[in-house]
């Protein structure tokens, strides 16, 4: 985790941008209507910017701004192929670029993220895929401190409801 990652890009790992295979093997009450990857994310993982892989070279980048504001206010949206080219931790599919995004609210790019992967996009397959490698330590620092209000905010609900469910129904008092 870098605050500037361009200054040296050949010493970032990219692995994790790598697409998963899609998981053929669950039950039949576990599958949904869409295949979808196994993949879990720690809070530390997600973040507000997002590489775009599998974007057709043939100058899309306002419609690839238009599409991304469906979904929030997007801050950046930069050309960064020649960039991952460079780590060569990623193969790149041939005549498709590679963008940096950053939304404004990570919820947002969780959306898009979900929204738009593996969409077809003027010819090509989107791959959407969180970038926390890009990220200051103050974003990160924030993003952290997000979290915990939204845990705060949330445990004492789950905790009152928790101990009204485990009372004896002679001592439950229905207030109106």
């Amino acid at each position: 985790m870098t605050s500037d990652p361009e200054r040296n890009p050949t010493s970032i790992d990219l692995s994790h941008h790598v697409r998963y295979e899609y998981c053929h093997n669950r039950p039949a009450y576990r599958a949904s209507r869409k295949q979808t990857a196994v993949k879990a994310y720690s809070v530390a993982s997600e973040s507000r910017h997002l590489l775009v892989f599998g974007v057709p070279q043939i100058d899309l980048v306002r419609e690839l701004k238009v599409e991304l504001r469906r979904y929030g206010t997007v801050q950046l949206v930069q050309n960064v192929t020649e960039a991952v080219k460079a780590t060569g931790s990623v193969d790149i599919e041939p005549f498709t670029d590679v963008f940096h995004v950053q939304f404004e609210k990570l919820d947002r790019a969780r959306r898009a993220k979900k929204l738009l992967d593996a969409k077809n996009f003027y010819g090509g397959i989107l791959h959407l895929s969180y970038a926390p490698e890009r990220e200051s330590v103050e974003e990160l620092r924030q993003k952290l401190a997000q979290r915990r209000r939204e845990i705060a905010f949330r445990v004492p609900k789950q905790q009152k409801s928790t101990v009204d469910a485990n009372e004896p129904a002679a001592k439950r008092v229905k207030k109106f």
